[in-house]
């Protein structure tokens, strides 16, 4: 029986990003995903005119009829979060599917390289937290993880080698988990080669049985919707049962591919990746 995530996240019309970035991403994984819509964009918020129609007030009744329907999901999946209405829905949510098998994956799109998004309040970054702590996975970038974990950005932001930066990252990482979630996979973690001061970006996965980094040389520039497509492969490996490790290998060569790509044919960043051409590097083997 094909395995179904409940993805809970925005849908915009342009920007290869949130729904539209884990619906095709998840489905050539073999998995059903199941939208739940937070808001529908035109376009994403990185563009300079967009239209936004706000679902807050409509996911419960998401819930309810998915509830009438008496259906279970192997995985629930939230992304970018606009309210505590929103978080307050999630858990609502979860109240009624979250159980027995199901994993939580949490990607707390909070901030990045040190500064946290504008609409996140302090009462917002706290019920995120919360959410984040009942979650089995959380997908979050060194900026997030300090927030989480309330670490200081900075003291991470002057270490470059890395050993020190997985040390650190994952030493926070760790501390996380004891709080709640089993497995952490911290993104986007930028540092210089100590052989040839190469610039390198890696993953890092966390979990009860150890840690893992996967690097990659640092293209440059950044793309809309590159952590909806990393999330999305790692709620899909789960889903299939795939290790934790091999699957966050999987998702970095995979969007190392799509960056490279957009990259060469000067895609604007707002759009996000050509990463379409490259889903079959997600089939089932």
């Amino acid at each position: 029986m094909t395995k179904k995530i409940a993805v809970i996240n925005d849908l915009s019309g342009f920007g290869h990003c949130s729904l539209t970035a884990a619906i095709p991403t998840l489905s050539v994984m073999g998995v059903q995903p199941c939208p739940l819509p937070t808001a529908v964009l035109s376009a994403q918020t990185g563009y300079p005119s967009y239209y936004c129609d706000d679902y807050t007030d409509k996911m419960e009744y998401f819930r309810q009829e998915w509830e009438k329907l008496q259906v279970r999901f192997d995985g629930i999946y939230t992304g970018f979060v606009a309210s505590e209405a929103q978080i307050r829905h999630i858990f609502l949510f979860l109240d009624t599917f979250y159980k027995g098998s199901t994993f939580l994956l949490v990607d707390p799109v909070m901030g990045d390289e040190g500064r946290v998004y504008k609409l996140f309040t302090p009462g917002l970054l706290q019920r995120m937290k919360e959410l984040a702590l009942r979650a089995d996975v959380v997908t979050p970038n060194l900026t997030e993880l300090c927030l989480l974990a309330g670490a200081d950005y900075a003291e991470l932001g002057e270490l470059k080698g890395e050993k020190e930066l997985s040390e650190a990252a994952g030493d926070l990482a760790e501390k996380l988990m004891e709080s709640g979630p089993e497995t952490i996979v911290v993104t986007g973690i930028r540092f210089e080669d100590a052989e040839n001061g190469e610039q390198m970006i890696g993953n890092l996965a966390v979990d009860r049985s150890g840690r893992r980094m996967s690097a990659f040389p640092y293209i440059g520039g950044s793309f809309s919707g590159t952590g909806d497509l990393f999330a999305s492969v790692i709620a899909g490996g789960i889903a299939r049962g795939d290790d934790i490790f091999e699957t966050m290998d999987l998702a970095g060569k995979f969007i190392e591919k799509a960056m490279k790509d957009s990259m060469a044919e000067q895609v604007d960043r707002n759009a996000g990746t050509n990463f379409e051409k490259y889903l079959g590097m997600l089939l089932c083997r």
